[in-house]
């Protein structure tokens, strides 16, 4: 079954010195477009976190935002290279404006960056690591199960609109099998009118109508028609990534629709087009959330 690129996973994890939660916020997109909130400790998986989802996700605006909580007393270290920097900067200022104060711990405690946390390999940023992927595999399966009940809710309304497209079809269908006596009362006429004698020549008006209803010959439109209708219908049931085949699929509806309508001029035909195209329409907008 199809599923919607709409929906939100949570997922979390604990450890011995650690909490970590992971929530998972997704919307429609033409392309996998991932953002991420990281903290400090957990920065660098960025890149290998990402491939994780792109291995369960194919579509959409992706949100991640990952929450650690240390419970235990975290390690930090001075960033030498940054206070030695402020410091000289400080001193070169004072001497040079003759001004007057101290430079004071608290004063490079507010330096930002000026402490960091201790950046050491060891068994908690391990366990941390391992915990930050398991959070995220339950936030993508809770997702994942998200989206696909509602991609079964927009099956439904796809396949609603199917529904009303199809209905349409036999109505063009009936109306095309009067064309031809349509076309010849109308030439009849317009040949009476011109001759004024109401005798024509009833062979050539059999080979004008032939031509007409070659002309406006919408049956393989039809059958076109109906065989996307069929192929949507069993796209609709994939579990595979569908959203750019429905895409296609609506495209060429529409385009079979634009055929009909310029195609005959008769008017239960033409609105019998319409409400085609206009349900088309309709589906392309909701076909947008598919993943």
């Amino acid at each position: 079954m199809i599923k919607s690129m709409t929906g939100f996973g949570q997922g979390s994890a604990t450890g011995d010195n650690f909490k970590v939660r992971v929530d998972l916020r997704t919307v429609n997109n033409r392309f996998l477009d991932i953002h991420t909130r990281l903290p400090q400790e957990v920065s660098s998986l960025e890149i290998s976190l990402k491939k994780q989802i792109q291995a369960k996700l194919k579509r959409g605006r992706i949100e991640m935002t990952i929450a650690v909580e240390q419970t235990r007393q975290a390690n930090f270290e001075i960033n030498r290279p940054l206070v030695a920097g402020y410091l000289a900067a400080l001193s070169q200022a004072k001497t040079e404006f003759n001004l007057q104060g101290d430079t004071t711990l608290e004063l490079i405690a507010k330096l930002p960056g000026a402490l960091q946390v201790s950046q050491n390999t060891s068994n908690l940023d391990e366990a941390l690591i391992e915990g930050v992927s398991q959070a995220l595999a339950q936030a993508l399966n809770s997702l994942t199960d998200m989206r696909a009940v509602e991609g079964q809710e927009l099956a439904r309304e796809l396949n609603s609109r199917l529904d009303k497209i199809e209905s349409q079809i036999p109505i063009i269908e009936e109306e095309a099998k009067l064309l031809p006596a349509m076309y010849r009362d109308r030439l009849m006429k317009r040949l009476q009118d011109v001759l004024k004698t109401g005798q024509v020549d009833e062979a050539r008006v059999a080979q004008e109508v032939v031509t007409l209803a070659d002309r406006s010959d919408i049956s393989e439109e039809l059958t076109r028609l109906k065989s996307h209708v069929s192929q949507m219908r069993d796209t609709l049931t994939s579990d595979d990534e569908v959203g750019k085949r429905l895409d296609f699929l609506l495209q060429e509806m529409n385009r079979e629709a634009n055929t009909i309508l310029s195609k005959s001029n008769d008017l239960a035909i033409s609105d019998a087009a319409i409400v085609i195209k206009t349900e088309v329409e309709k589906l392309r907008e909701q076909a947008q959330n598919v993943e």
